[in-house]
C-alpha cells in the first residue's frame, strides 16, 4: 500500500544537517580556512591557537546560551577569541566573560573581518546534501511557498550560501535564530516564519517543517501547531547541538533522505482561509 500523502500550504526546511551536512571535520576545515584568511590580513598570528580557542569558546557559548533558548553570537565569539590571543585570560568555566573588557583588545573592523572570513570559508568548504537543490526546485515548482528555518549563529552565512547554490529565487524567506533572537524549539521563531510565509489565520497543521533535530525541529514545530517531517539520519560526529527521539510527539513523516520528501506530499493548499 502506498504511503499516505499529506497536504500543506507551505514548507520550511532546517539548514544544518538537513540542507547541508555539517560534520566535525568539515567545520574544523572552515575554522582553519578562516584562520588562514585572517593571518593574511595580519589579524591572527598563531593559527593553531586560534583554532583551539575558537572551539573552546564555541562550546562555552553553547553551554551558556542554548539552555536559555538564545542563539550563540559569532561576533561575540570573535571578540573573545581575539582577546585571548592577545593575552586576556578567559573566565572560569562557570563564569561569564566581561565582554566590554574583551572588546578593548579588538580594533575597529576586526570583528567584521572575522565574520566575513568565516562565512566565506563555510560557503567554500561545506556542501549541500545531494538532494537539496532538486528538492527545493521541485517543491517550489509545485507551488509550495518555501523558507529556510534554522538555528544558526550567523544569518549572513545562510543568505550567502543560498545565493551561491541558486536557492534564493525559490524561497519566500530565510528565517534564522540570529535575526529572531530565539532558537527552536521556542515558539517565537515559528511564529516569525508564519509571518514571513504569509500564512493567514491559525496554522492548524498547514505548515510542514523538515529537520533532523528531535527537540528543535519535531517537538518545536509540533508545539507550534505545524506538521513535521523528521530526517532521521545525520552525521554521527556533528558538532551542532542535537537531541534524540523521545515519546513526546509523533512526526507526520519520517525520512532517511531529503529527496524522499516530495513523493510524500499532496498538492499545495491555499495559504489563506476563505472568508
Amino acid at each position: 500500500m502506498a504511503a499516505e500523502r499529506i497536504a500543506v500550504a507551505a514548507i520550511t526546511l532546517d539548514f544544518g544537517n538537513t540542507l547541508v551536512r555539517v560534520d566535525r571535520d568539515g567545520l574544523r576545515g572552515v575554522v582553519e580556512e578562516t584562520s588562514e584568511v585572517l593571518a593574511r590580513r595580519g589579524i591572527v598570528h598563531d593559527r593553531p591557537a586560534f583554532l583551539a580557542i575558537w572551539v573552546e569558546e564555541r562550546e562555552r557559548q553553547f553551554r551558556e546560551e542554548v539552555p536559555q533558548f538564545r542563539e550563540v553570537d559569532v561576533g561575540q565569539r570573535s571578540v573573545r577569541v581575539l582577546a585571548r590571543l592577545r593575552g586576556m585570560a578567559p573566565p572560569p568555566g562557570d563564569e561569564r566573560w566581561d565582554d566590554a573588557a574583551a572588546a578593548a583588545h579588538v580594533q575597529r573592523g576586526e570583528v567584521d573581518d572575522v565574520v566575513d572570513a568565516y562565512s566565506g570559508a563555510f560557503i567554500h568548504r561545506i556542501s549541500p546534501v545531494a538532494d537539496a537543490a532538486a528538492t527545493i526546485q521541485r517543491l517550489a515548482g509545485r507551488g509550495f511557498p518555501l523558507a529556510i528555518l534554522s538555528n544558526w549563529p550567523l544569518a549572513l552565512t545562510i543568505d550567502r550560501f543560498a545565493d551561491a547554490q541558486g536557492w534564493t529565487p525559490h524561497l519566500r524567506a530565510i528565517v534564522v535564530s540570529q535575526r529572531v533572537g530565539t532558537i527552536k524549539p521556542h515558539l517565537s521563531i515559528f511564529r516569525a516564519a508564519e509571518e514571513a510565509l504569509g500564512i493567514d489565520g491559525p496554522v492548524n497543521g498547514r505548515i510542514l517543517h523538515v529537520g533532523d533535530d528531535w527537540a528543535a525541529d519535531v517537538v518545536g514545530a509540533s508545539n507550534a501547531g505545524w506538521r513535521t517531517a523528521w530526517l532521521a539520519e545525520r552525521p554521527p560526529d556533528t558538532p551542532l547541538p542535537t537531541s534524540e527521539r523521545d515519546g513526546t510527539v509523533r512526526p507526520d513523516l519520517e525520512l532517511t533522505a531529503l529527496g524522499e520528501l516530495e513523493s510524500r506530499l499532496g498538492s499545495a493548499t491555499p495559504r489563506t482561509r476563505p472568508a
